[in-house]
Order: C-alpha cells, then structure tokens, then sequence
C-alpha cells in the first residue's frame, strides 16, 4: 500500500463528503505540529481547491520532523469552500485577491516566519519526511534553494507502466537539465528556499507561468540549488497541466519534442530569458 492510500479517499471530494473525524484528526495533529518560532513555513496556495485541500492537509498533518514548523494557507480567493477547510483545521490562512501563482506564492512569502519557505500546492500530497528532508538540504553550506520530483496518481486513465515510463524520462531530462540549467528543472509544488533571499529578489507576478523557474533563475546567483530525488521527498499529485494536452500519449508526444528541439540548450548556462508575450499578464 503507498504512502498516500488513505488520503485518496477525500481527494477530488466535495468537503461535505470528508468525515468529521478526519477533519478532527487533520485538525488536532497540524495543532501539535504548529511552532511559534519555526525555522520553516509551509505555505498552501490554493485557488478553488476544495476537492484537494483537505487530502494535502491531511497529508502534512503526518509530517514527522526535527525542524520547528509553520503551516499557513493562501486563499487566492476561491468561490468554493477552499477558505472553510483552512479554517475548519485550524490554519491559518491569508486571503489574495489578485488572482495568480504568483500573487498567491508572494503572498505566502511575505506572511512567513520561518527561515526557510516551503511551497505547497493544495492539489498535492506529501510525503511524511518530505519537509525535513528538503531543510536538511537547505542547512548545507552553500544551498539556497532545493527542489525535488514528483509522481502521478494512478487512475482509470492511466496505466501504471506508462505513468512510471513517463515519469522516469522526464525525470532523466529534468537530471540532465539541472547541471547547466537549474532553474528549468524547479517546479513550484516541490520548491524550497531561503525566505530572506525570495524576498529580496521577489515572486514574478506579471507573468503566467514560471514565477518558480524565474525565481530560481535569480537565486541561483546566490549559492548553489540542489536537487532531491529521494522517495522520501517525492510528492504525488495530479495530472494538471498534463491533462491539457489530452490524452497522456500526446502530452508525452508533446514534451519529447519540445525536449528534442532544445536538447542542445541543456549544455549552455543562461542568466537571462527573454519573456513571450503570451505569458505575460495583460
């Protein structure tokens, strides 16, 4: 049985179908997990999400952990029940309402205390060791961010063998890119880094997509971004941008060759991207 079994059954879920005494169970357990000095904040974005939140909730309720601990939300102000699962287990939660990655992820980092940030997505499970192993990376000399992988839920839709064929090309790609390219390989939902740092550079909010990368790109100037592909620090969500292009076979047949058109790129460092104006916020 995976790790994140249990949680599956209030995934993809209306909240009115969670059992009180999961809802309990999330609440008291993220209550003892809560520090009032943290050395880390995990912070939880979350845009209509109410089919999700609870199943990522439940999961960080499980953490086990050395380091001292935060857990916020960021309600980027959902028209479900997104904001009433935050306040129905106790977190504490922000409301942005400028809606955006971005907007949400900036507004998490600047209500944060802990020295280091965590980014959490809300349609995402974690690992019990998933935290403290990304701080034990980020307390190495020289690291000022850390990001790790992440797999699919298996469903109906989508075979196991081809899931774990999907995941382990990509993860190949996402290695070889991180040597010269680092910040191509960062992905939001599994992100950590200094807070002093993010903040001083600061989260993009005019473009659509790749504040993480953009942030990355920036940080790196400051020390080394390290990558975790340890079991323990690999999160599980869903198919998200992945389902967009249809069905798995063409999203995989889509990302091998934009793969391939840029495979050369992998060998050069770059430390400036030129912004398409399709990604821009108009």
């Amino acid at each position: 049985m995976s790790w994140y079994t249990k949680y599956l059954s209030v995934y993809e879920r209306p909240f009115n179908e969670a059992s009180s005494q999961t809802v309990e169970e999330v609440k008291e357990k993220i209550s003892c997990l809560q520090s009032n000095k943290p050395l880390v904040t995990v912070s939880i974005i979350g845009y209509n999400e109410e089919k999700h939140l609870l199943a990522c909730l439940w999961s960080l309720s499980d953490m086990q952990c050395k380091y001292p601990v935060e857990i916020i939300g960021v309600d980027n102000e959902s028209k479900d029940r997104t904001a009433e699962i935050f306040q129905a287990v106790g977190v504490p939660y922000y409301t942005e309402t400028r809606h955006s990655c971005g907007w949400a992820r900036s507004c998490g980092l600047t209500h944060a205390r802990g020295k280091y940030h965590i980014n959490i997505d809300s349609d995402t499970m974690y690992p019990p060791q998933y935290v403290e192993t990304m701080i034990d990376a980020l307390e190495k000399p020289g690291v000022v961010a850390v990001s790790s992988l992440w797999s699919y839920i298996p469903d109906e839709n989508h075979s196991w063998l081809g899931l774990k064929i999907y995941e382990f090309t990509r993860d190949c790609y996402l290695f070889l890119q991180s040597f010269k390219r680092p910040e191509l390989s960062v992905r939001g939902l599994v992100f950590a880094y200094d807070t002093e740092l993010g903040r001083k550079i600061g989260i993009r909010t005019d473009i659509i997509r790749g504040e993480d990368g953009s942030l990355a790109l920036e940080l790196k100037q400051y020390g080394k971004i390290k990558f975790i592909r340890k079991h323990k620090a690999r999160a599980v969500t869903g198919y998200g941008t992945v389902s967009k292009d249809g069905s798995f076979f063409n999203s995989f047949k889509t990302r091998v060759i934009q793969a391939l058109r840029t495979f050369n790129q992998l060998f050069t460092k770059q430390d400036h991207y030129k912004d398409e104006n399709k990604n821009l916020v108009e």
